[in-house]
């Protein structure tokens, strides 16, 4: 990530971040994100930047933003350039990033799937090329069972073996468990925090794994701001956005971050399918969930076979074989964020929420496309070389191959292990 912040993020930071350095605090006026989005709105209908508010002398656009926010609040905050040249200082000493809504660096997932709902300013901490890769988000409560605990563990464990990123909110509990799991099994991790960014990245459980490139973590909110409900509910549409299916693991029945946050998915975003735990004690919280249209999750005992659940839970739904994509979303334009830079395009797709029916379904679908493209290969190749080719992790791609060998449409060649289309010999006999 680059540590140079664009001028645009230097804008977007002096209008709606509180740019905390030391105990004395911040600006209480900067924009909230309603009044941030409004400006941003404003702005580009004009075909105008955040940046461009800060060209000396330009007072004709200062004059016209006058139409959503206050001229002398604008003024004020934009001439806050000490207090964030203070603040860009404290953050590089922690190794700490920021990206703004208008920079290409700007993770695609949230731009795509939330557009300007997304956060104008990111905060970060480690490998932030970890936040495209998607994965599994695991969610659930702060107080719960040693059980729940172990389970958790395990699924992190298990997202971990089948080289997919584990993507939590890094509270106590639920959150914690399953990221742990998954670090301890050498697994890559995305921690979405509501509060304290500073002091976690700084935590000796942490720096290595952030030095390792196996950690990111990020945050909306300023890394010194320390916890509020809010920020923690509106935190939860991110944890979903960067993933490519969700687990709750438990959740309290009509209250509590993990129920909002779920019920948003169900009900108005669908971003992703959202499952909830189908073994052991599941409380009415997640029989609610069910009954809003969660799936039960389906248990995958092997790597291979979650590897393969998130690949057709990003998959398109109800496509014919040959319009079946194989990296992972939807081809589509989004519509962009308004402050980001014109001809700046995600291919991130929408997902919606489907029954395990029809994600059965579309494995099979999906199959048939690897299908017909691996027949046409015209010289043997590895698994790790076909995976790479697919954009799938290689315990999928083995699998798909094994497969294909045994309906003898290809013939698996040793020593080297390679696949490849069957030669003329083998078709004679």
């Amino acid at each position: 990530m680059n540590t140079t912040l664009s001028p645009d993020a230097q804008a977007i930071l002096l209008l709606a971040a509180p740019l905390i350095v030391g105990r004395a605090g911040s600006s209480p006026d900067y924009l909230t994100p309603g009044e941030y989005k409004r400006l941003a709105r404003f702005l580009h209908d004009r075909q105008r930047r955040p940046a461009d508010l800060l060209a000396t002398g330009d007072r004709q656009l200062l004059a016209e933003c006058e139409e959503v926010v206050d001229g002398d609040r604008l003024q004020r905050l934009l001439g806050r350039g000490f207090l964030l040249s203070q603040a860009i200082e404290l953050w590089q000493t922690r190794a700490i990033w920021v990206v703004s809504r208008a920079d290409a660096d700007y993770p695609r997932r949230l731009r795509s799937r939330l557009k300007d709902d997304a956060p104008p300013v990111l905060y970060g901490c480690g490998d932030a090329a970890i936040l495209a890769a998607g994965g599994l988000a695991v969610v659930g409560s702060r107080h719960v069972d040693e059980a729940s605990i172990e389970y958790a563990t395990g699924i992190g464990r298990l997202v971990a073996q089948a080289n997919q990123v584990l993507v939590s909110g890094g509270a106590r509990g639920i959150d914690q468990a399953a990221m742990r799991g998954a670090q301890e099994a050498g697994g890559n991790v995305a921690g979405v925090l509501a509060d304290s960014l500073e002091r976690t990245a700084l935590s000796r459980e942490h720096r290595n794994l952030l030095r390792d490139r196996r950690l990111v973590l990020v945050s909306p909110y300023d890394p010194s701001a320390g916890f509020s409900v809010g920020h923690a509910m509106q935190r939860n549409k991110l944890i979903y956005a960067l993933a490519d299916a969700a687990l709750v693991v438990s959740s309290d029945y009509m209250k509590g971050g993990t129920w909002s946050g779920a019920i948003e998915q169900l009900e108005k975003l669908r971003l992703v399918p959202v499952y909830v735990r189908s073994s052991g004690e599941n409380g009415p919280g997640l029989d609610a969930l069910r009954r809003k249209g969660a799936s039960p999750w389906p248990n995958p005992e092997t790597p291979e076979a979650l590897a393969e659940l998130l690949v057709v839970s990003a998959a398109p739904k109800k496509v014919a074989p040959d319009q079946i994509e194989l990296f992972s979303s939807v081809r589509e334009e989004p519509e962009q964020a308004y402050d980001a830079p014109a001809g700046l395009h995600s291919h991130q797709g929408v997902i919606a929420t489907e029954s395990v029916e029809s994600r059965s379904t579309a494995a099979e679908e999906l199959f048939a496309k690897v299908r017909e493209l691996l027949k046409r290969m015209e010289a043997p190749k590895t698994d790790a070389e076909v995976a790479a080719d697919l954009n799938v992790p290689r315990s999928l791609a083995k699998k798909w191959l094994q497969r294909l060998v045994e309906e003898g449409l290809l013939e698996k060649h040793a020593k080297p292990v390679r696949y490849g289309p069957k030669s003329q010999l083998s078709l004679l006999e």
